[in-house]
């Protein structure tokens, strides 16, 4: 018998019609609280102390306020990224596609600053003006270089401001636009010749970044530009209850953003999704007695998250507003075959060879399957 949910998702604040708004507004109350409560010493720039920031985001108390826990995993690792900020070094957050590097690159910008928007993203086009400065060029053209003219990047206004830049990805960017950041780090000072100034970086700025490693090769960093940072590797979540815990908070809190209206998926729905996920991932079963062909896909968290929200919206919009195998298998078909040749074969192997042979609560779930992969 499937275990059933009976919450419902609420609705967002009819305030807010921001399809997603950023950190530091979703948890305006906790980091307020955590701020009020605070006794520890704040190093300079900071709204709050490390402690304070630990807690927001491993979760705890502030008061009489519950404070929910924003990265769940390795508290050390959120320990040791935190302690990396406290000091002139620069972080970077390493790791496979969906392990929450962006998530939580952008809470730890969120509790130290209130503000988690001062972004570089990283890709094949990020030019190294966007890295540092670049001009209104119908004023530069009508009264030359000035001040009023400057457009200054988001790292630009983190050094001024002595707050933290984030830079997404980047390992996608072109070697001299990574190269650009190694005078930036060193220095901590940043040079604009056309007016003949230097801007120094205030205390409390610093940057955290995100590299993928699946993005290995593309273009890889520099040993000069990995010593300007301290690196965490964040894993995958290392056990299927921490990773359900995961999917399922994630699921709630996208599903009330979004205001899907449908039930959330039942539990065992996760459960199974995310057990597919980890076996596919690993090349094997849980109990690792068979040995699995892997797709090309990543299967990351993150995927099995948009997984169970998309059967929500099927659910929702062509339901009866309860997830059912069918709308399941309708998001998992997405994420396993990216491949249309090599993973059809590997998801048809998995479910003749596994998932068929689960007996009766993995049935539905294996016709639905079986049915799409037709």
């Amino acid at each position: 018998m499937a275990k059933k949910s009976t919450a419902k998702a609420t609705s967002p604040s009819d305030s807010n019609s921001d399809l997603r708004a950023p950190a530091e507004q979703m948890y305006a109350e906790e980091i307020e609280a955590l701020i009020q409560e605070d006794k520890h010493d704040k190093p300079p720039g900071w709204k709050m102390s490390a402690r304070a920031v630990h807690t927001y985001i491993c979760g705890g108390k502030a008061g009489k306020l519950t404070i929910t826990p924003k990265y769940i995993g390795h508290n050390r690792l959120v320990e040791i990224a935190i302690a990396t900020l406290v000091t002139d070094r620069a972080l970077l957050l390493i790791g496979e596609p969906g392990t929450a590097k962006s998530w939580l690159s952008e809470h730890l910008a969120a509790a130290i600053n209130g503000d988690s928007t001062k972004v570089v993203q990283g890709t094949a086009g990020t030019t190294e003006e966007q890295v540092r400065y670049t001009w209104n060029y119908a004023m530069l053209i009508a009264h030359g270089p000035s001040r009023e003219a400057l457009i200054k990047s988001p790292i630009f206004r983190a050094m001024e401001s002595g707050t933290l830049a984030r830079f997404e990805e980047i390992t996608r960017c072109a070697s001299e636009v990574q190269d650009a950041m190694i005078s930036l780090l060193s220095e901590k000072r940043l040079s604009v010749p056309e007016l003949a100034v230097e801007v120094p970086a205030q205390k409390g700025f610093s940057i955290i970044a995100t590299a993928n490693t699946r993005d290995r090769g593309v273009n890889d960093m520099s040993a000069a530009l990995k010593r300007r940072f301290n690196i965490i590797v964040l894993p995958t979540p290392s056990s299927i209850e921490t990773e359900i815990e995961i999917v399922g908070k994630r699921v709630q809190e996208l599903a009330s953003n979004l205001a899907l209206k449908s039930e959330l998926p039942a539990a065992d729905a996760i459960e199974h999704v995310v057990t597919i996920f980890r076996e596919l991932r690993s090349g094997q079963t849980l109990d690792g007695k068979n040995k699995l062909k892997s797709p090309s896909g990543v299967l990351s968290t993150a995927e099995a998250i948009s997984v169970l929200a998309n059967s929500m919206a099927l659910a929702a919009s062509f339901g009866t507003g309860t997830v059912s195998a069918e709308d399941v298998a309708a998001g998992l078909q997405g994420a396993v075959v990216k491949d249309e040749e090599k993973d059809r074969i590997a998801w048809q192997e998995y479910l003749s060879n596994v998932l068929k042979k689960r007996g009766t609560t993995w049935r539905p779930l294996y016709n639905a399957c079986s049915e799409h992969n037709a």
